[in-house]
């Protein structure tokens, strides 16, 4: 009897510690299946191009891209690559990196995101000490409004020095992509054909600048917004057209109140999916 008590306290003891188990993501692959943090890196490390899908304000997003980007130093050579950085920066962001300036000149010089101090320094500053490329692969965001208020023809009147900092015109386009026709569903009465022209412009220059800085044998990590990446189209689709053969990975992040079984709507949207928490802080 003594014995049968016993064990009964034991198995509520333990459903009751399960039931406050509090875990702050999972990481989940395209099917819905739990995957290791190890798991995911030894995958993605085979791979030439790895796409970091973050949600912006998220906190575990940018801490995993920072673990990505040691641990895979240690085993690869890597390049580094982010939206959160303009073409036309690129300048004063290799001069930081070099030595040139310091954090504040490049502050001054650089359209730095109001979340870089505590999202995207860290990354920054690992390249810096490691001496990594860190390619600033988006397109100056005055010229993806001038699409969104005139379209693609726009761009064609700008000088040819101020085209460098772009794809290659006339950018290929197709507005039938499932994701620029989501676009259109979210903004609704606001959702315009130039709004989602807009968006391919970031994607394409993103895509032309990952392949224009890869190098052979090397990895070249690239952190953007999920949407860019999401359902292997936006930046990618662009990439495939160049280079149908490339070996690539995404990732992309989500939030759920229950991160213990992915939810249908996330499934297939990357080959490896960080559920987060949705009572987790953000940071901003």
């Amino acid at each position: 009897m003594k014995q049968l008590l016993l064990s009964v306290f034991l198995i509520l003891f333990t459903l009751s510690s399960f039931s406050q188990k509090k875990e702050s993501h999972v990481i989940y692959n395209a099917k819905g299946k739990k995957v290791s943090y190890k798991k995911m890196l030894k995958t993605i490390a085979k791979k030439d191009i790895i796409l970091f899908g973050e949600s912006h304000n998220n906190p575990i997003s940018h801490w995993l891209q920072y673990e990505v980007t040691t641990d895979l130093n240690n085993t690869n050579q890597l390049i580094l690559g982010a939206e959160m950085f303009e073409a036309d920066n690129q300048e004063a962001l290799n001069d930081y990196l070099s030595g040139k300036i310091d954090a504040k000149a490049l502050d001054t010089l650089a359209r730095l995101w109001r979340n870089y101090k505590t999202d995207y320094a860290p990354l920054v500053n690992f390249a810096k000490k490691n001496k990594l490329t860190f390619v600033a692969t988006n397109i100056p965001r005055r010229y993806a409004s001038m699409v969104h208020k005139n379209g693609f023809s726009i761009l064609d009147s700008l000088p040819s020095k101020e085209k460098e900092w772009m794809a290659p015109l006339p950018m290929p386009f197709d507005p039938e992509i499932e994701t620029y026709k989501n676009i259109l569903k979210l903004m609704g009465d606001h959702g315009t054909p130039e709004l989602v022209m807009a968006q391919a412009t970031k994607d394409a220059t993103m895509a032309y600048f990952i392949l224009k800085n890869l190098k052979v044998n090397h990895t070249l990590l690239h952190f953007n917004g999920s949407f860019h990446s999401n359902y292997y189209e936006g930046i990618l689709w662009y990439i495939k057209r160049e280079r149908p053969n490339i070996k690539y990975a995404t990732i992309t992040t989500v939030s759920q109140e229950n991160v213990h079984k992915l939810l249908e709507e996330h499934k297939n949207k990357a080959d490896f999916i960080i559920c987060v928490n949705s009572n987790m802080t953000t940071t901003y």
